[in-house]
């Protein structure tokens, strides 16, 4: 009845996962029951779970990322002390088979569920703010697109405690990957959380693309979209265009395990170089799609903090939508050794230092944005600048590593772990950790603390450099990665500094948390009265923090590049605000169960398949398929706001502004 579950699953001669399992458990169990003391069910249910209000579900989406961010990190400081103490004759305190789990569950985290919840949430908060318009496309498939998200994550958790996790890698490689050599439900957990997450992730992806391209307020031109839309169009449209590959790819080697197919196995006819072309097929544009949309928030950051507009904006327009399409034309760098030949290597290395040309262009354009400016050093302005040093860093490793003579010493290295990391988590974590900043006051109504926000980043930026660069001498001195035990002891150093390193990152990730703690206490000294706490240029400035559910009461007329900015100025020299608009009653969707629903029944799904409980499988399919029935037959799918209750809301932004003009003039007669 239960197929291959038993007691037996539970890891009992493993103590580490027994204990890090019974302390996520004691902190879920508390957090439930502190919502349950407080009675915020309903709250909960009403305003977050059921809801298809974009901006909760960027939210939500970044909640997501944080909490998984942190189990990933976790698994980060177990590889770093054990490679530090497993060196010469000591063992360190990781058997081969669990260290083997904690990578592959650190890359898997880190990429499926800490970085592309992170820039899809930001995606979902901003890209309606700033193309005016008041939701998404879809708002309940954006729902379901978050809660299936969140399914993947909880099945690569439970496979904490509940069996294992994959030994292969972030990326199965086949034939390791086949039942021949993974015998266990790992790889299984592995698969069914991506394709779940997957499914969510591609539904996302059209979701965006489409609010994009078809709801953009009047006037806004192409060519007249700010920045982050146009990195955002980019990455959706490559998620739409690759998670089918990885769709694909996965299902093959799903039916390879389940029912002997022969798709990638070393015999009958199975191609595992088959499984590489087409992985990375996926795996080279899911970099970009993570980023882009870190492009799109550093090109924000640095107009609004240097004060003046984006330099060259029609080249980064180009820059974005070359590297879109060259990202499918690079995939067989990430194994040149492999056998392709010469001739194919070749090509693939030098589409490989082309695609570094775009990114150069955009680089050259944001430090020309800084030059001549009015620069202030906020904190999301410190991540740009140190994402500008540590992404140079991980492209011109990048490129010395598409030469396929490089590539063949350097392969599968250190000094490879240390290129990727200065990419990502230079990239993209730095970047979303700018926008998360940047944006946060708009989505709660107060600012995050500057003192303790500039602590995290200088400690976060120097654990970040004391982990990496000590992993590019020793890749360059030979070291390959994934070594449980580490046999050369003249490497001890580097990787003493580089678990040093990681300590020092960990303060960082404590006085983020310390950050947030102290900006909730004084959450009314930091109130964004105006809406604009930064002098921004785009649209999602021009409303009040936090926006209305229905985000502008009139939509906008946008009539220029940086329309916000024209329409600011203007009352600024006129000091007044322009005439009050002729209010309308505006309908909005109504919240909807579906997403979570289908996420209960997904979680089912998952587990039933991993562990062969057929019934089960067959009776989460039942639900999922009847949720989406009975949605599609509901009668009433919108609400409607009063023409009187928009009014009032938006009144109340227009005093605001009114108010700030005020000061103004005063402060003009002060020091006349």
């Amino acid at each position: 009845m239960l197929g291959k579950l038993s007691w037996d699953a539970i890891p009992w001669s493993q103590p580490i996962p027994l204990v890090a399992g019974a302390m996520v458990g004691f902190v879920l169990a508390g957090v439930l029951g502190w919502i349950t003391v407080k009675g915020h069910w309903p709250y909960l249910w009403r305003e977050w779970i059921t809801s298809v209000d974009h901006k909760r579900i960027g939210v939500m989406y970044i909640i997501l990322a944080l909490v998984m961010l942190i189990r990933g990190f976790t698994d980060a400081i177990l590889m770093r002390t054990q490679q530090a103490v497993a060196i010469g004759h000591n063992p360190g305190f990781l058997p081969p088979e669990h260290y083997d789990q904690l990578f592959t569950a650190h890359g898997t985290i880190m990429i499926f569920f800490g970085a592309m919840p992170m820039v899809i949430g930001l995606m979902n908060f901003v890209l309606p703010l700033q193309l005016g318009v008041r939701d998404v496309a879809f708002p309940t498939l954006n729902s379901v697109s978050f809660w299936l998200t969140a399914v993947g994550a909880l099945l690569v958790n439970m496979s904490l405690v509940i069996g294992e996790f994959a030994r292969t890698g972030w990326v199965p490689y086949a034939p390791l990957s086949e039942t021949t050599y993974s015998p266990g439900v790992g790889v299984d957990y592995y698969l069914w959380a991506i394709q779940i997450s997957g499914i969510g992730t591609l539904m996302s992806g059209v979701n965006l693309v489409t609010t994009i391209l078809k709801m953009r307020a009047p006037g806004m031109g192409y060519l007249r979209m700010p920045m982050f839309c146009w990195t955002s169009l980019a990455s959706n449209l490559l998620i739409v265009a690759a998670f089918p590959i990885l769709t694909a790819t996965l299902a093959m080697l799903t039916l390879d395990r389940y029912f002997g197919f022969h798709f990638f196995t070393t015999d009958a006819g199975g191609n595992a170089m088959m499984f590489m072309n087409l992985i990375w097929s996926w795996g080279h544009p899911e970099v970009y799609i993570l980023i882009l949309p870190a492009f799109g928030i550093f090109s924000e950051v640095f107009a609004t903090f240097s004060g003046k507009p984006l330099f060259g904006y029609r080249s980064m327009v180009l820059a974005t939508m070359s590297i879109c399409v060259l990202a499918f034309m690079v995939w067989l760098h990430h194994f040149f050794t492999m056998g392709a030949g010469g001739d194919v290597n070749a090509v693939f290395g030098i589409m490989t230092s082309i695609v570094a040309i775009p990114t150069g262009v955009k680089v050259f354009n944001w430090i020309f944005t800084m030059y001549g400016g009015r620069v202030r050093y906020a904190t999301p302005m410190l991540w740009a600048i140190a994402f500008v040093s540590t992404f140079v860093i991980g492209g011109m490793t990048g490129v010395l590593m598409a030469v396929p003579p490089a590539d063949f010493m350097l392969h599968n290295s250190m000094f490879l772990v240390a290129h990727f990391h200065n990419v990502i988590v230079g990239g993209t974590i730095f970047g979303a950790f700018a926008g998360m900043i940047y944006w946060f006051p708009k989505a709660f109504g107060f600012s995050l603390d500057e003192t303790w926000g500039k602590r995290a980043f200088w400690l976060s930026l120097t654990g970040f450099f004391m982990v990496f660069i000590p992993f590019y001498i020793v890749g360059l001195q030979g070291m390959q990665r994934r070594l449980q035990h580490v046999n050369v002891v003249e490497w001890a150093p580097w990787l003493y500094a580089a678990l040093a390193g990681v300590f020092v990152m960990a303060l960082g990730v404590l006085a983020q948390i310390t950050q947030l703690v102290v900006s909730i206490r004084n959450r009314e000294a930091l109130r964004d009265h105006t809406g604009d706490p930064w002098n921004g240029r785009s649209l999602e400035w021009s409303m009040a923090s936090p926006p209305p559910v229905f985000n502008f009461a009139v939509l906008p007329d946008v009539t220029g590049e940086e329309s916000y900015w024209g329409i600011k100025q203007a009352a600024i020299e006129s000091q007044r605000l322009g005439p009050e608009p002729k209010y309308e009653a505006i309908e909005m969707p109504r919240n909807s169960p579906t997403g979570f629903v289908v996420a209960f029944f997904s979680t089912a799904i998952g587990f039933a398949l991993i562990w062969h409980i057929w019934w089960l499988a067959a009776t989460g399919l039942v639900g999922a398929y009847a949720t989406f029935v009975i949605f599609a037959w509901r009668n009433h799918e919108e609400y409607e706001i009063p023409a009187e209750e928009v009014a009032r809301i938006d009144r109340r932004r227009r005093s605001a502004r009114e108010a700030a003009l005020e000061r103004q003039r005063a402060g003009e007669r002060l020091f006349a």
